[in-house]
């Protein structure tokens, strides 16, 4: 047995490996008694070496034999994380096959993962003796020199009181935007004797020892010395020269809509079928009831509003809210939405931020100052209290699950939060994935509907144009002769128009018409994509870039020819159609910067362009009342994957890019090009019938044995050596050939769809089952045998219900 101590911190430690995924035992040292708790990350020493960790439960107990090492240090002076999200990370490792300080490093804004300086700052006043003794009389010192002096415990109690913060500064990061400042670290009296040994005529220098004795050494810029004390620059240099003051740079860290004026709006009317469903989740609010809402509302039939207005009355009853939406290009126009409508206590967390401004927002939600989080996949991991209500829009989209370990789902984070928070769960869409639709159809989830716009407009028409037609009439052009007469018609009007092609780039691929060579990555199985603006060819698996050949590197020829067709084309072709018209390109490429969705959205919001081209990223979301005609270059691109939810993606994307036309007053028209137009998923897109294709999908996934009626698996293999991934792959398949239930279905072994990428090549099997008790042991077996050959390049990867293939 083992032993009693007066306190035991139980540490889960940073080293992602089976033997290291449970807590270890560590005495807390006699100083840190009482004032360390779960959440907090500390430094602990492991084997030979010092790591960090989390700490999950305090006890006074342990089952360990020998004697207890001791925690060296806290990393905070506060728990990073709750205790809701610290039980979180525990369910989530077992349910993603993933290790648990993976899960609560994931759960952290990058700020705090990254190289940073900590610096503890006086918010609050504070007694004389504390001031002087602990803060030697300044309003700042640094984390080290608290670590230096074992001052960490009365800090811990401070910050417990509200009388200090804790700010991150960070360290070697090149892109960070830095402010010059100034700041002293005399003591009082070496600074009130250079004061009275200057003579009487250095007033400038005078004033600035007052000003610097008043700072109590916080620092200060040189534009703020003369906004403050009316001191110049030159006197400041005087200041650094005598060495009263001494120069640092400082990163900025941001509000990242401090320049943003946002009109406050109020409720607006609800129709009456706004209104059902309203009271129908607002009940369960008040009853503070679980509850999984899918809430089914065709495009433009007022979903936001609802949600604004099952927020509000979350916040009348003292809760807060997380409102989650698929990525950072609806962002922009939420924010806007909930910003007016809710003010400051918005917290806003998304991927485009920098990460000062995702620290400030973690912090400020931490902190408790933020009611309402509004963000992208990540967010729903937001520390937020006493939650009220979880909102995911357009919960159908894909982006919602994350590829890279650990593979959650926040449509399973948001429910397991909803749960343990006694509160609803919406799920809104107007295409809802079928797995949900197929719950609600069980009663498993509430469905609520809205079947009309809500300002009663009609949906747009849609129509058809088949392009093998276009062909055959000699059009070689990527618009048909239809799309160009409403374009033409629309630009007259000074009407909007929205064209969507499922691409970026140039085009595909480029190929030697001489001997048909095709450039293909050097680290991966797939061709290269031409980029004119760059004047490269782009991988867009592993990010290689290489120049445009002038040379078939095979032949020697120099006829290439461009095959497919990218979004950089499209504009080209576009402009040269229409030269008169101001063309918006919103891809990848074009949003790369900082702000770019924002500044694309807003221009052509301010109706400073005519046609927004884009990919996917322009189908959800958008909001504007002057579009009214919609184009869709080439319809089946997805239609070709390799994925049995190709259908219902392209069902979804059609019918979310139709949804942007005719939203106000003016009516609004669709256009879709497609070379295979009699597919169903177009004709129910045609018909924004979302029922019969509901249906008809559900048949054919009934008959050949897909979600949502199987569950599955996949388990991919990878190695740089092909022989030693594909040998390990068919081990694992013979393993679970032993194990599984005879009527469990295996797809595979079989290569990637993409067989090599990053000189990586991949192999997988796709387990299909409806009832398998044995596959979780059988699964978490192989991930621990996995551990000794990780080390040797073998990387095995569970991905439970995975939504790409490829």
């Amino acid at each position: 047995m083992g032993g009693f101590y007066v306190q035991i911190a139980k540490v889960i430690v940073d080293i992602p490996a089976m033997q290291t995924n449970r807590p270890f035992d560590y005495a807390i040292p006699p100083a840190m008694e009482q004032k360390l708790g779960k959440g907090m990350r500390v430094e602990v020493p492991f084997n030979t070496r010092v790591i960090q960790g989390f700490i999950t439960e305090i006890s006074d107990h342990t089952d360990f034999e020998g004697e207890l090492k001791e925690i060296i240090q806290p990393l905070d002076i506060e728990p990073a994380l709750t205790e809701e999200l610290l039980l979180l990370g525990e369910e989530m490792a077992e349910t993603v096959y993933a290790y648990r300080i993976h899960c609560y490093q994931t759960m952290l804004p990058p700020l705090m993962k990254a190289k940073y300086e900590k610096e503890i700052e006086v918010v609050d006043e504070l007694d004389e003796e504390t001031f002087y003794g602990l803060f030697q009389g300044k309003s700042k010192m640094s984390w080290e020199d608290a670590v230096d002096r074992g001052i960490l415990p009365q800090l811990i109690e401070l910050k417990r009181a509200g009388k200090i913060e804790v700010n991150y500064i960070l360290k070697n990061q090149a892109k960070a935007k830095t402010v010059q400042v100034y700041y002293s670290d005399l003591e009082m009296g070496s600074l009130e004797d250079a004061y009275h040994s200057l003579k009487k005529s250095a007033k400038q220098q005078q004033a600035l020892l007052a000003a610097i004795m008043s700072m109590n050494g916080t620092p200060l810029t040189s534009k703020e010395y003369k906004e403050q004390f009316d001191i110049g620059p030159s006197t400041i240099r005087t200041g650094v020269e005598k060495g009263w003051l001494k120069s640092a740079d400082r990163e900025i860290l941001r509000d990242p809509f401090k320049d943003r004026q946002f009109k406050q709006t109020g409720a607006l009317p609800l129709s009456d079928e706004q209104t059902a469903a309203f009271r129908m989740m607002a009940a369960s609010i008040r009853e503070e009831r679980h509850e999984v809402f899918l809430l089914q509302g065709v495009t433009g039939s007022g979903k936001t509003e609802v949600y604004l207005q099952l927020i509000a009355e979350v916040i009348n009853q003292g809760k807060t809210a997380l409102m989650l939406v698929p990525e950072i290009a609806l962002t922009p126009q939420m924010v806007n939405h909930f910003k007016s409508r809710f003010g400051n206590r918005v917290a806003v967390m998304h991927s485009a931020l920098s990460s000062g401004e995702k620290y400030d927002e973690w912090r400020k939600i931490h902190r408790g100052d933020a009611d309402v989080v509004v963000g992208a996949r990540s967010s729903i991991f937001a520390p937020v209290q006493n939650l009220g209500i979880i909102i995911m829009d357009e919960e159908h989209e894909s982006t919602y699950k994350q590829d890279e370990n650990p593979k959650y789902h926040a449509r399973n984070v948001a429910i397991w939060r909803g749960q343990h928070n006694r509160c609803p769960v919406v799920l809104g869409s107007a295409t809802p994935s079928l797995e949900s639709r197929a719950r609600a159809q069980k009663k498993v989830y509430t469905l609520v509907e809205l079947r009309g716009r809500f300002n009663q407009r009609a949906l747009p028409q849609v129509e058809i144009v088949d392009m093998r037609d276009e062909f055959k009439a000699n059009n070689r052009s990527s618009f048909s002769m239809l799309l160009q007469e409403k374009i033409t018609d629309r630009l007259q009007k000074k009407q909007q128009i929205v064209l969507m092609l499922n691409k970026r780039g140039y085009s595909s691929f480029i190929m030697c018409r001489d001997c048909g060579f095709v450039l293909e990555c050097p680290n991966c199985d797939i061709s290269l994509t031409l980029h004119m603006d760059s004047k490269t060819m782009k991988c867009h698996y592993c990010g290689h870039e290489e120049a445009i050949p002038n040379t078939c590197p095979k032949c020697k020829g120099h006829n290439f020819r461009y095959y497919g067709t990218g979004t950089q084309k499209i504009e080209e072709e576009l402009q040269t159609l229409f030269p008169e018209a101001r063309i918006l390109r919103m891809d990848v490429d074009t949003t790369r910067k900082k702000g770019g969705h924002e500044a694309i959205l807003s221009a052509f919001g301010r109706g400073e362009a005519d046609i927004l081209l884009g990919t996917q990223m322009i189908a959800k979301g958008l909001d504007f009342p002057n579009i009214t005609l919609v184009g869709v270059i080439n319809a089946d691109t997805s239609l070709g994957l390799p994925d049995f939810r190709s259908s219902e993606r392209t069902f979804q994307l059609l019918t979310q890019v139709s949804g942007r036309a005719g939203r106000a007053e003016l009516s609004g028209e669709v256009i879709v090009q497609s070379f295979n137009p009699d597919h169903y998923a177009i004709l129910f897109a045609q018909q924004h019938n979302y029922e019969g294709f509901y249906r008809t999908e559900m048949s054919l996934r009934h008959k050949a044995g897909y979600p949502p009626y199987f569950y599955t698996a996949l388990i991919t293999v990878s190695n740089p050596d092909e022989k030693k991934a594909q040998k390990k792959i068919y081990e694992i398949h013979e393993i679970l050939q032993k194990k599984l239930e005879p009527d469990t279905i295996m797809l595979g072994p079989s290569k990637g769809s993409i067989a090599r990428v990053n000189n990586r090549y991949y192999f997988q099997i796709l387990v299909k089952y409806k009832q398998e008790t044995k596959l979780h042991p059988a699964l978490k077996q192989i991930l621990d045998e996995s551990q000794k050959e990780n080390a040797r390049g073998l990387y095995i990867s569970i991905d439970s219900e995975p939504v790409n293939f490829f």
